[in-house]
């Protein structure tokens, strides 16, 4: 038997090199090109690209076109709905990722459950209305099994334990679902390719196959899929680029609160977040999640600060914690959890060159509480209050909240949605807010006392004064 031609494949951007090189020659991405089977020709070609398109289109004009509200299937978690944008979208593909173990299944599955019921209190029990869950990493005992735990209702969802597209496809076609659940894509494989489950061809080529079934069919599809080590999603980038909303599941095993965050969505807003807490009867969502992001101390405690966040939509207060301690080494620590470690050693420079504030010969550790990662500048002005709080060892004012982004120059930048952001710490009971000017509300918020600042120096004295 001839011995299969292989070649390197790079997992981000698809490019093919004849050995092994430590940089992808297309992308510059290091440590990514991985040995595959090269497969026929003819194998691959075209559901790569015409995964999207259910059939040849014509040329016509923009303005002829008229835009129509895509549809939106709620699937009974209110938290999941919010990230999804409102619900599931007919003909869309949802990849959804995270590590193993931390609830993905059991959402998906409580997901289906409430879809398969609603159908069925419908009245909508023919073709066309199946809810179908394909498992390839569990039998479908397992799955029961853990249905029963879950304490899920009966319900006509249906199930499938394959891994074969071919015979999933056929199913799919066959059944003609409105939701469809791919658990997990990197367990798939194609008979028509040579290489193993889970590799950069058999990854692309099944993803593709079945988003053009998605789109030709209406089914709702979700793909679950792995991630790597660094938390990115396993496979080849494009995969990303097939689906229309890529979503990560985030959080602490050890913690009972579970992080949905949406990264890409054609349909809906991304970077929106959904808050769940792992019970013993599966995921629920979390009403108010800024409960969760805020220490209870039983006295005010120096290197705390309230942050007032945005994600997505939804304004979140997050505590800022900080520590600063006397370094024992000459290269004094830098280190933060769930912030950019950059933009700390940044604002201890601002701190130093424009309030005349020195923490060189100092270890600073800075902590968003509760495990969410804050990527949005405005955390700025909050991460420097706690760390002048924890410095000079003076617990800041019951009831302060804070947000504003810091230039370099010293200036303090606003913040988008403002308005929204004081009204949601107004309404958990703060009374105090220091913001950047641009920010201040034109009309008074009851209950809250808004303090504009434009500058560093300035802010700090009014923190002097509180």
């Amino acid at each position: 038997m001839a011995r299969s031609k292989t070649a390197f494949v790079c997992t981000e951007c698809g490019a093919q090199a004849l050995r092994w090189q430590g940089q992808c020659p297309q992308c510059q991405a290091w440590n990514t090109l991985v040995e595959t089977v090269l497969e026929p020709a003819a194998a691959a070609v075209g559901s790569r690209f015409a995964a999207l398109a259910g059939e040849t289109s014509r040329l016509q004009p923009l303005s002829a076109l008229e835009p129509r509200e895509a549809p939106r299937q709620p699937t009974g978690l209110d938290e999941f709905d919010r990230v999804l944008g409102g619900g599931l979208v007919a003909g869309g593909v949802v990849l959804i990722g995270g590590d193993p173990g931390i609830g993905k299944s059991t959402l998906l599955l409580q997901a289906l459950s409430n879809l398969a019921d609603l159908s069925a209190q419908a009245g909508r029990a023919s073709a066309g209305s199946a809810v179908i869950y394909v498992s390839g990493e569990e039998s479908g005992e397992q799955v029961a099994l853990r249905a029963q735990r879950l304490q899920l209702p009966p319900s006509p969802l249906q199930m499938l334990a394959e891994i074969n597209l071919e015979r999933i496809l056929h199913t799919l076609r066959e059944a003609r679902p409105r939701v469809a659940v791919i658990d997990s894509i990197q367990t798939v494989y194609s008979e028509t390719l040579q290489s193993a489950p889970g590799s950069v061809a058999q990854v692309r080529e099944c993803a593709a196959q079945l988003t053009r079934f998605a789109k030709q069919s209406g089914t709702s599809l979700i793909l679950v899929g792995h991630v790597t080590k660094d938390g990115t999603l396993a496979g080849p980038r494009v995969l990303e680029h097939i689906v229309d909303t890529v979503l990560y599941f985030e959080g602490d095993t050890h913690s009972s609160f579970r992080l949905v965050r949406a990264f890409k969505n054609r349909f809906g807003a991304v970077n929106e977040l959904g808050v769940f807490a792992m019970t013993e009867r599966g995921v629920r969502g979390v009403s108010n999640p800024s409960a969760i992001f805020l220490s209870q101390h039983s006295q005010q405690v120096a290197g705390s600060c309230v942050l007032i966040t945005q994600e997505g939509t939804r304004p979140l207060l997050v505590e800022i914690q900080a520590l600063v301690d006397a370094s024992q080494s000459p290269n004094p620590r830098r280190l933060s959890v769930g912030l950019e470690q950059t933009r700390l050693a940044m604002l201890l420079a601002v701190m130093h060159r424009h309030a005349g504030i020195v923490c060189s010969d100092q270890d600073v550790f800075v902590n968003a509480v509760g495990g969410v990662k804050i990527t949005e500048p405005a955390a700025d002005l909050a991460i420097l209050f706690a760390i002048f709080s924890s410095l000079r060892d003076r617990p800041l004012k019951r009831g302060l909240a804070v947000f504003g982004e810091v230039g370099l120059a010293g200036e303090i930048r606003p913040a988008p949605r403002g308005q929204e952001r004081l009204k949601e710490a107004a309404k958990l009971g703060f009374d105090t807010a220091i913001v950047p000017r641009a920010n201040a509300p034109k009309h008074p918020i009851e209950g809250l006392n808004v303090i504009a600042v434009e500058r560093v120096e300035e802010a700090l004295e009014q923190l002097r004064g509180l």
